[in-house]
């Protein structure tokens, strides 16, 4: 079946068809009564936008979680959670070893595009990996926040603790950003536990699976005492790098915009916490701490900033991708230096991934800028150019912060961010693939002239 589709559709277009259909399988679901609480009701756009935010693990809602969805609706939310996480691909394989069928050429290639891979070999391993660390991960996640949450008091009933600690530890890990609460965690913004777990989890999740399995083999070959014979990746080194820069950078300048604004009236401690918890959630979660409708306009600025830049690649969050703007800062850099090639842990960085850096982000400026303009637009002055850039990055950057004005937005603005979330989920490099000829372009080089720049 897949090699008759592929024959009238690309490989970007066929997993891409794939995401749109279970964004309808899904919206259909929360449409039906089943799925609510009583006395809840969800309408058809509504559903579709929490279809879309929840594949894409955004966390942008125009309906209250907790309030509307009950046991059945959480379960299907969770199990979008899931499938926006990993990838449809990684379910696929997963379905396919239960089967005991042969995963392919074609499979794989499949697999390498839906995962932003460059090669083939250990595909199939990774894939088993991926999911097995992930149901760890959240196992563990689960369980702690289950503690967490009952010691804090929140809820008598273990049971419902448990229930809470399940959507919390899976919506933390997928960056789905979802809550049960109806307030995100910031009644639990003087909770170091529940804090620390979730921004754990978070970044576990953000900094992508292939540094994610580079840490598990790290950890492996230590234990069999052979860690002299394994080298990180360079791309392990630049995520690790520049998720720490960013998650530094952005902690520092929200303290010194909210410090005597949204954090005032907190110890010191307290201030640092929850600025680093919003740092990291900013990035593609949607957890919080902070009521963002009281931010600073520097920090909203701030924040849309880290959301655009996102998680990293083949993780669960969207945005540009860290690994983009560190090839172009280092790019930055080689010019101001006089040097001809970037380089970065005794490294050079391929041209080619050097121009990919430059088209990625300029076609993602401009299709945020596009958002803003298509938002702007459609609400008719309701709004200023601050809070419709900060809806646009969130959704485009997959991470789900909102300054409250999500619900009350124009039907044709929640068809936007639900385009700019679907584009954010599949990547720039997957977008772009949509849209390019099969054909196979002729190889022509013509003279080369100079042209006068900047």
């Amino acid at each position: 079946m897949i090699k008759r589709l592929l024959k009238v559709l690309s490989p970007a277009q066929l997993i891409s068809g794939a995401y749109f259909i279970v964004i309808v399988l899904t919206a259909l679901l929360l449409m039906l009564p089943i799925s609510w609480r009583e006395g809840a009701t969800v309408s058809p756009l509504d559903a579709l936008f929490t279809s879309v935010s929840a594949i894409s693990v955004t966390g942008l809602t125009t309906v209250s979680t907790g309030e509307t969805f009950n046991g059945f609706g959480v379960a299907v939310l969770l199990l979008a959670f899931q499938f926006g996480a990993v990838g449809i691909m990684t379910i696929g394989s997963f379905y396919w070893m239960l089967v005991g069928k042969h995963i392919g050429l074609l499979e794989r290639k499949l697999i390498m595009i839906d995962q932003n891979q460059n090669k083939l070999a250990g595909l199939v391993e990774l894939m088993r990996i991926v999911l097995i660390l992930t149901l760890a991960i959240e196992l563990v996640g689960t369980l702690l926040f289950t503690v967490f949450i009952y010691a804090s008091g929140y809820t008598d009933s273990l049971a419902t603790a448990a229930y809470y600690g399940l959507f919390h530890s899976i919506s933390a890990f997928t960056n789905a950003g979802f809550d049960l609460f109806g307030d995100s965690l910031i009644r639990y913004s003087d909770n170091a536990p529940v804090q620390v777990l979730t921004m754990a989890l978070i970044v576990l999740g953000a900094v992508g699976f292939p540094v994610l399995v580079e840490t598990w083999r790290y950890v492996r070959s230590w234990t069999k005492k052979q860690e002299g014979r394994f080298r990180f990746s360079l791309f392990t080194k630049l995520t690790l790098v520049t998720h720490a820069v960013l998650i530094v950078g952005g902690t520092i300048g929200i303290w010194l915009t909210e410090a005597g604004n949204s954090l005032a009236g907190k110890s010191l401690g307290g201030q640092l916490m929850n600025a680093l918890v919003l740092s990291i959630t900013s990035r593609s979660a949607g957890l919080t701490t902070i009521d963002i409708s009281t931010l600073h306009q520097a920090t909203l600025l701030l924040v849309s900033g880290l959301m655009f830049i996102g998680a990293s690649p083949s993780s669960v969050g969207g945005g540009v991708r860290t690994t983009t703007v560190a090839v172009i800062a280092l790019t930055i850099v080689m010019f101001f230096r006089g040097e001809t090639q970037p380089r970065a842990f005794r490294r050079s960085i391929a041209g080619e991934d050097v121009r990919k850096s430059f088209v990625f982000f300029t076609l993602s400026i401009l299709l945020v800028m596009a958002g803003v303009f298509a938002v702007l637009v459609s609400e008719t002055h309701h709004y200023d150019v601050s809070a419709a850039l900060f809806e646009v990055a969130s959704a485009f950057g997959t991470c789900g912060l909102s300054t409250g004005i999500t619900a009350a937005l124009h039907p044709a603005s929640k068809v936007t961010l639900m385009l700019l979330m679907f584009f954010g989920r599949i990547g720039m490099f997957l977008f772009i693939s949509l849209f390019t000829s099969r054909r196979k372009q002729p190889n022509v080089k013509y003279p080369e002239e100079k042209l006068i720049i900047g």
